[in-house]
């Protein structure tokens, strides 16, 4: 590829413009009814509430910690739709949506950032993985999964279809660069969400890459292509695409979501000490919510008092997310030991017991629990 090709404008994949306006795409074909759209609808709203309140919560001192999904509401609820109950997700440690489309209450997400759990979800149960801290692993983790999948003989059309999600950061990682390598030698059943929110902490995009995330497929031998991130009917429908081409032979597939994310990094981060607010009034105007409420009045297909019903429940749900939040108890402190092992483990015996009697130490405190 010569440098001027390099530095071409990639082709965005877009059904829905900023303005709602519906366009159709000959290599993405989309159908789908009003209802559902109203459902993806309500998904946002409700998703971007969990995250407004954890995030309140979190100033508050109720959690440890929390990573806003501001503005990537739209990639992670049209990829999260896309997935069949037999297909297996493996998170980052920002994805709430995708956590919701798979059915993980939010309680499971808060008691992991204020710290009362000593893991979290059954991932076979749900089909989603546990987040993970480790920048890029769980590409590798995903990949290895999918190669399983694919040796079981679990695949076919109705088979079982792996993605993995990362931010644009994790791309420079040398574990997400390692699981493209395998999964293309392998052809394994697995896709790659790259979820290109422009920054990596307070690192930009330019200082990750020299050309468009997703043209990194060709150099492994298989397929890249970006998606407009913020329009949720694109990311459904090229995310349904590539995991059916993974389901059924056709090998993995990278999946660059362009999209912004509007607030901090986490909540121990200031985006304001690195970027331009005009940088941020530039995407607000590409929110993806506002795009889908703005398909919906302009095709009449909802009504003022259906934007009504969804804003009421979204505001349940903010009180549900405080309540669980500040009623959650706090774990027995020697709960961190079990489970460590399938099998019994005299190495964690003996720390057990050592911590025991540390507590024990202390006036009022006690050893039980040192089962």
């Amino acid at each position: 590829m010569s440098q001027t090709a390099a530095h071409e404008e990639p082709e965005l994949i877009q059904l829905l413009t900023p303005e709602g306006e519906f366009k159709e795409h000959p290599d993405y074909p989309l159908e789908i009814s009003a209802e559902e759209i109203r459902a993806l609808y309500r998904d946002l709203v409700l998703v971007r509430r969990v995250d407004s309140e954890a995030v309140s919560l979190q100033r508050q001192g109720e959690l440890g910690l929390w990573a806003s999904l501001l503005g990537q509401e739209a990639a992670q609820i049209g990829s999260g739709r896309a997935l069949r109950p037999d297909d297996m997700a493996f998170p980052s440690y920002r994805e709430h949506g995708v956590a919701w489309c798979r059915g993980i209450e939010p309680k499971e997400l808060l008691g992991m950032f204020r710290g009362v759990t000593n893991g979290g979800w059954d991932p076979h149960e749900y089909g989603f993985h546990l987040y993970t801290i480790v920048i890029g692993s769980q590409a590798l983790h995903a990949t290895g999964y999918a190669m399983g999948v694919q040796r079981d003989g679990a695949v076919g059309e109705d088979g079982t279809a792996v993605i993995s999600y990362f931010g644009d950061g994790a791309t420079s990682q040398g574990d997400t660069n390692e699981a493209f390598n395998f999964a293309s030698v392998n052809n394994a059943p697995v896709v790659f969400f790259c979820q290109n929110n422009q920054w990596a902490i307070s690192e930009p995009l330019e200082r990750q890459a020299r050309v468009p995330i997703y043209r990194r497929a060709a150099g492994f031998g298989f397929p890249g292509v970006r998606v407009d991130g913020n329009d949720v009917l694109a990311c459904l429908a090229v995310t349904r695409a590539a995991l059916d081409n993974a389901r059924t032979g056709q090998g993995p597939t990278l999946i660059e979501a362009f999209t912004y994310r509007m607030g901090a990094h986490t909540t121990n981060d200031d985006p304001t000490r690195y970027r331009d607010a005009a940088e941020l009034d530039e995407w607000k105007a590409k929110d993806p919510i506002m795009r889908v409420r703005n398909h919906l009045e302009l095709y009449e297909l909802a009504d003022e008092a259906f934007f009504t019903r969804i804003d009421e429940e979204a505001d349940k749900v903010g009180e549900m997310v405080r309540t669980q939040c500040r009623s959650m108890a706090d774990p027995e402190p020697l709960e961190i030991f079990h489970e460590v092992y399938a099998e019994p483990n005299v190495h964690i015996d003996r720390q057990r017991s050592e911590f025991a009697d540390y507590l024990a130490s202390f006036e009022g405190a006690g050893a039980e629990g040192g089962r």
